[in-house]
């Protein structure tokens, strides 16, 4: 099986910084990518002697490249910040030392050349600042996913589904939506998890699809019952906390800065296109402040857990009571009508007795947990 050719650079640039991540499997890592070992070996033997000049075709590049003079120095500075206008000092020197330029001047010099021809105005150094947030330490214990708003193009209103991976800052998906229902989001999330594999914990906020803990189907919406389903914990952002998702929130601040600010576009499509070539420049370019200035793709490593074909059996313990979900989200309990979850429809869910207090039970569907009731107060139940 050969490469698809849909955006056929980027995804070989993803393939090689994954399969040189250390421990990967490789023969898993070109299932998931569709392709057979012997071209993914192929790819690899290619960059390790051409370098980046192996996701291009050979006929738009030559078979060797002579060693060219560097550029002068104010005039590499200037050049990398019009590419990248929401580049600071920091991003700028270590880019340019990663793309091989001797002697590159400190980050305070390479600011200084920025105030002097204009490319920082005093707005931008008010808006810096450096923060420190709580990291996982090790990629795919959990993933933050959301969408960046919305904005029009000429033919429909656009949804910037994004997700992120809170270890490496590693973008996963960045995807043009023409809405927030579930079943545009499941198809590009199924993708994601062929490519990746699965992570065992995914942070949403309180809109739609995700659910929300405090409305009244207990946070189940079909999007995090399917999740469930696959194993994946699911949790959620306290209300009117977005700095619970706070690396996706600076990811969106990323986005509005170096794509979105002052353009317009005719389609999705053509949306998408501008957010393919920002993601691959995210993940594989763009030093990253608070990683010490790695790229993402530096630190991301594929999850060993693999997206199942079909979804596993539900089961539960010898010990709990398991009643099947009907319409409206109608069980039945000791003789109690409750209200769970639409979205669990023909589902089971079990009751665990709680053993210190004989009228409270803990209500799971398959992993989580997502109500206690009350028998002795049944209004009560949360």
């Amino acid at each position: 099986m050969t490469w698809q050719p849909k955006d056929l650079m980027d995804i070989k640039r993803d393939f090689v910084a994954l399969a040189l991540q250390e421990g990967c499997n490789r023969r898993e890592l070109c299932r998931r990518f569709g392709i057979s070992p012997k071209t993914g070996y192929a790819l690899l033997a290619r960059h390790a002697q051409e370098g980046s000049a192996a996701y291009v075709p050979r006929s738009r590049r030559p078979a060797g490249s002579p060693t060219r003079t560097s550029p002068e120095v104010e005039k590499a500075v200037t050049d990398l910040r019009t590419m990248h206008p929401a580049w600071g000092g920091r991003k700028i020197a270590r880019r340019l030392a990663d793309l091989g330029m001797d002697k590159v001047p400190p980050a305070s010099t390479i600011t200084a050349i920025l105030h002097r021809h204009g490319l920082i105005s005093p707005q931008a150094s008010l808006a810096a600042q450096h923060w420190q947030r709580f990291e996982h330490e090790r990629p795919n214990a959990l993933w933050q996913i959301d969408f960046k708003g919305d904005f029009a193009t000429e033919q429909a209103r656009c949804y910037p589904l994004t997700l992120l991976d809170d270890h490496s800052r590693f973008n996963l998906a960045l995807q043009a939506c023409s809405g927030v229902a579930a079943s545009g989001v499941q198809p590009h999330l199924s993708q994601v998890f062929q490519r990746y594999g699965l992570p065992m914990r995914i942070n949403a906020d309180n809109g739609a699809p995700w659910g929300s803990p405090r409305r009244a189907e207990h946070g189940l919406s079909e999007l995090s019952v399917w999740l469930i389903r696959l194993g994946i914990r699911v949790s959620h952002s306290a209300p009117y906390h977005p700095q619970t998702n706070g690396k996706i929130e600076r990811f969106h601040r990323s986005l509005q800065a170096e794509v979105l600010a002052g353009r317009s576009f005719a389609n999705l499509q053509q949306a998408q296109t501008a957010f393919e070539h920002w993601r691959d420049v995210y993940n594989h370019d763009r030093p990253h402040d608070a990683l010490n200035l790695q790229t993402p793709a530096m630190r991301y490593q594929p999850s060993l857990i693999s997206y199942p074909q079909t979804l596993p059996p539900i089961e539960y313990p010898d010990g709990d009571t398991v009643a099947l979900v009907k319409w409206n989200g109608e069980v039945h309990f000791k003789g109690n009508k409750l209200r769970v979850s639409s979205a669990l429809l023909k589902l089971p869910i079990a009751f665990r007795a709680d053993a210190e207090n004989h009228d409270c039970y803990d209500v799971f569907f398959c992993h989580h947990r997502f109500m206690r009731l009350d028998l002795s107060a049944p209004a009560a139940a949360v």
